[in-house]
């Protein structure tokens, strides 16, 4: 059974920084793209991030070009964001996603864990 687990969401202030890990079970993790998606209240899930199987292939949301980081660590199967130069508008729950493929549709994606909340005050 594949499992997603995100960490690492919290209250921060404008400005601060926050590191988000999913830790990936169940699947052969060097061979999926993973990914970062966010929802906000009523809005649809977005991507934020995404690396190739291979980390050859990194996408990012022009929303968070510059300010986020995506990585991941095959030996340990976790993907993380790194998110400096936080904003009240990232504000939502992140989701940690695994497919074959980076794709920008949520619906494209095989996989999925069950979020964790970042919150940004102003």
């Amino acid at each position: 059974q594949v499992q997603l687990v995100e960490s690492g969401g919290g209250l921060v202030q404008a400005g601060g920084s926050l590191r988000l890990s999913c830790a990936a079970s169940g699947l052969t993790f060097r061979n999926h793209a993973m990914g970062w998606f966010r929802q906000a209240p009523g809005k649809e899930r977005a991507i934020v991030a995404g690396v190739s199987w291979d980390g050859g292939n990194i996408y990012y949301a022009d929303s968070v070009k510059g300010r986020f980081t995506i990585s991941r660590d095959d030996a340990k199967n976790l993907v993380y964001l790194q998110m400096d130069s936080l904003k009240a508008e990232d504000t939502a729950v992140y989701y940690c996603a695994a497919g074959y493929l980076i794709r920008r549709s949520a619906d494209e994606w095989q996989y999925w864990g069950q979020g964790t909340q970042v919150t940004v005050s102003s």
